[in-house]
């Protein structure tokens, strides 16, 4: 193996407001290696990765690729290099076939024409030559979540990348599609490929990877061969601390039911059914979990029960006042807290300060107002402990909530809504992108807010989270509920992969409204 296949020497990357992202970060990786980097939110993973990719550049320090000294000044200059970055959000245009994005960039032609034919060998090509199983006629908005994944890493195979970025690549697969997955690194790593891989999955990265680098706080702790760390040791590396696997609870001790929702049936954004005569309710004291692959209909689920989408049929109600009937606000003063899972467009206003974020939807509290004027003490309190509470890696609550990490924006989210209300909490991937230490944390709350008599609603891609933390579970494929579990005991995830994939499927007196409370 060749040690100065890829190397960064010396990284410092200081932004115009003073963070410094990275300070003299060092990184090495192998020919023909899967090599993890870990870090807690906010320790300067993304930024270094964004400086191998060219979307940024470094104040200081050296990129060495194949032993040449390289000024990575964008991203097609690092895909000239070999470089490839797949990033955890696709970017594919739905509407166009898998071999008309996998050439997008570099069309072939004939004349002036695009060549289709052209392009489907090329996509063929790259297919066969790495087993890929993917057709290149098929149009995006046909495919698995899964698939789509593999288009991503066609995209750069095609334009000859040897050095894969893969950012948090397992965050919206079943257990059977990241095994899949892992197959198809493992043969791309055999082939001579170098892989970064970026997970806060630690499982993942004992699996798959053959070393792993953990930055902290912009600084380089260590590289270490995987198979001489144990999860507690990574994670003591990251956060200075083993953080436990589950988060302990007792049984839980419902009440009443808060959220009660019937027959429901909800359109897509261009009017196309997408969800299917859905009932089910979340009581007083108890998480009701939803298990499904992204795009079978949770979001509509969620948009009908927050108030962004109006059913096609049936009924959304909270303490007995339909949802239709209230507006945001008057949803909010029911006592519904809404984590979304698209943080930049629904979590926060980017280009606001950190402590104008978390008040947000709090300001007219009697505690917040002195007459006409704000309080601004005890907002400045109050927001400095959900910043120390929630570990939001910052300058300070005045800083632009737009400048911080994706995993400390997401903090921002969560602080702002558990502290919100106590009635009914919506969680739509809480924990996606935040680190060990910070998920934890996150989960342990949502448990006492359980025991405190919260109903809780919990969407997420990580199935382990959703095992842990649900009292009861759903899991929903193609806009339907296929299966109920009323207890999440001895449910494994490959048994949920199988009910999200629509290979299984539940009888119907299972599933046919039996949960309704």
């Amino acid at each position: 193996m060749e040690d100065d296949f890829l190397r960064l020497e010396h990284i410092t990357k200081v932004y115009d407001n003073g963070i410094m992202a990275n300070d003299d970060v060092n990184f090495s990786a192998r020919k023909g290696e899967i090599h993890a980097i870990c870090g807690e939110n906010g320790a300067g993973k993304s930024t270094l990765m964004k400086q191998l990719y060219g979307v940024e550049q470094p104040n200081e320090g050296r990129i060495i690729v194949k032993g040449e000294e390289v000024r990575l000044s964008s991203p097609l200059v690092a895909i000239a290099h070999g470089i490839g970055m797949v990033f955890q959000h696709f970017m594919l245009v739905p509407s166009l076939t898998v071999a008309e994005n996998v050439t997008l960039g570099i069309e072939p032609t004939h004349g002036l024409r695009f060549d289709a034919e052209r392009a489907v060998a090329m996509t063929r090509e790259v297919c066969d030559k790495y087993g890929f199983d993917v057709d290149p006629t098929a149009k995006i908005q046909d495919l698995t979540v899964g698939t789509k994944q593999k288009v991503e890493i066609l995209k750069a195979l095609v334009r000859g990348a040897d050095i894969l970025i893969l950012d948090e690549p397992t965050a919206v697969l079943t257990p059977q599609e990241t095994d899949e997955l892992f197959v198809q690194l493992r043969a791309l790593r055999d082939t001579g490929h170098t892989i970064i891989f970026i997970s806060h999955k630690l499982g993942e990265v004992k699996s798959l990877c053959d070393r792993i680098t953990v930055i902290r706080h912009g600084h380089t702790v260590g590289t270490y061969d995987v198979r001489d760390v144990s999860e507690s040791d990574i994670s003591r590396l990251m956060v200075g601390a083993v953080v436990q696997e589950e988060v302990p609870k007792d049984p839980a001790r419902p009440g009443a039911p808060v959220l009660e929702v019937k027959g429901l049936s909800v359109a897509d954004q261009n009017g196309k059914l997408a969800v299917h005569d859905v009932s089910f309710s979340v009581r007083e004291g108890e998480v009701v979990g939803i298990a499904g692959v992204e795009g079978n209909g949770q979001a509509e689920i969620i948009n009908a029960i927050t108030g962004w989408a109006s059913p096609a049929a049936g009924t959304v109600s909270i303490d007995g006042h339909e949802v239709r009937a209230l507006s945001i606000r008057g949803l909010r003063d029911l006592g519904l807290a809404y984590v979304p899972e698209d943080r930049m467009t629904l979590g926060i206003a980017s280009n606001l300060s950190i402590r104008e974020n978390m008040i947000a939807g709090k300001q007219d509290r009697p505690r917040y107002n002195k007459g006409v004027l704000q309080d601004q003490q005890a907002i400045r309190e109050d927001t400095d402990q959900w910043i120390r509470e929630f570990d939001v890696l910052c300058d300070g609550g005045e800083q632009t909530v737009g400048m911080l990490s994706g995993g400390n924006i997401q903090k921002v989210v969560v602080a702002r809504e558990l502290t919100a209300a106590q009635r009914l909490i919506v969680c739509d991937q809480p924990t996606r992108g935040i680190d060990v230490g910070a998920a934890d944390s996150i989960r342990r709350r949502l448990v006492r807010m359980r025991d405190d008599g919260s109903a809780i609603l919990l969407v997420s891609a990580d199935l382990g989270e959703l095992l842990n933390l649900s009292d009861r579970l759903l899991v929903v494929f193609d806009g339907r509920v296929v299966a109920y579990f009323p207890s999440t005991e001895g449910v494994s995830e490959e048994e949920l992969g199988y009910y999200m994939l629509g290979v299984r499927q539940m009888e119907g007196q299972q599933t046919g409204g039996a949960y309704l409370v």
